[in-house]
């Protein structure tokens, strides 16, 4: 018992870590209605960007995910160009950015596919060190921070002007183009800022495993979309955005948390892409399924609903 408590501690840390590259992909993906595949590599990236700069260049672990976010941004401005510009279609642009990171990422580290960050300090080591907490702890502590800060800028940021813009594009791109509206400007900082909080989850994962790797985002956006959806069925017909943005991070602590318990049970860790499917099947199947018997036993052949 003790153990899977542990456990559950450790899953519900990442989970709110993760959550912040959850928030990024529900902006392209319930935001804009963009399916955005560059997440895989842009996590990736803003791991490798973060151990390279710590590692080798002994850079302050806070000025590390300042440019692992960056480098984020810089990935989803690739996309924005290959499907604004290039007029791309932007499922595939977002691969051909996802693939060209996988070379650009072994680049930066040095032709490693991994580096280790054992013997040097991170934000999580030395707030222990400070505080005298566990990291499972101080990580927990310190992701629900971002992620309420986070959360505050974007919902600031969508209640402005040119944040509206982006919303309206992804509801309705015919009508807000007719309205003046750029559309490739609106879709260009909606990929840009969702890259960026990849990039950033993934520098934050990567100090709180004390590790870098070029493999480290593959699967992502299946965690994503996972997160997503579970979220918004846990927290039912949420209304307020701010309440939809928080649904993600939710999501995303909930869907780790099944991942340690099934692990703890004794599924094997490489079905764990298996079992992101299924749960993003079952989540997006389960409701359909449900309107649809609710519609046929309301139906009276007589005349009118039951």
């Amino acid at each position: 018992m003790a153990s899977i408590l542990l456990s559950l501690q450790g899953a519900v840390s990442q989970g709110v870590l993760w959550g912040i590259m959850v928030l990024g992909v529900y902006i392209t993906y319930k935001i804009l209605n963009i399916s955005d595949l560059t997440v895989d590599g842009s996590f990736a990236l803003g791991s490798c960007i973060c151990a390279t700069m710590i590692v080798n260049y002994e850079m302050n672990p806070f000025l590390a995910l300042v440019v692992a976010m960056l480098a984020g941004v810089l990935a989803g401005a690739v996309t924005g160009i290959l499907h604004t510009v290039f007029e791309i279609p932007a499922i595939l642009a977002g691969i051909l950015t996802q693939i060209s990171l996988w070379s650009i990422n072994l680049r930066i580290m040095g032709g490693k596919s991994n580096m280790p960050l054992l013997k040097v300090d991170t934000i999580f080591t030395g707030l222990v060190e400070k505080t005298g907490m566990k990291q499972s702890m101080i990580s927990l502590i310190f992701g629900i921070v971002i992620a309420a800060i986070v959360i505050s800028v974007l919902y600031w940021f969508f209640g402005t002007e040119i944040g509206s813009a982006i919303r309206a594009t992804g509801n309705n791109e015919k009508m807000i183009r007719a309205l003046g509206v750029d559309i490739k400007k609106t879709k260009m900082i909606g990929l840009m800022l969702a890259n960026g909080l990849v990039g950033l989850s993934g520098a934050l994962v990567c100090q709180n495993s004390k590790y870098g790797d070029i493999n480290m985002g593959t699967g992502a956006i299946v965690i994503g979309l996972a997160a997503i959806v579970t979220g918004e069925v846990l927290m039912g017909k949420i209304v307020s955005f701010k309440a939809k943005l928080t649904s993600a991070v939710v999501g995303s602590v909930v869907y780790f948390m099944i991942r340690a318990i099934v692990l703890q049970l004794g599924m094997s860790a490489n079905d764990m892409k298996l079992l992101s499917a299924v749960i993003v099947a079952l989540a997006l199947c389960v409701p359909v399924a449900m309107e649809k018997y609710r519609i046929k036993h309301s139906y009276n052949p007589e005349g009118g609903d039951e």
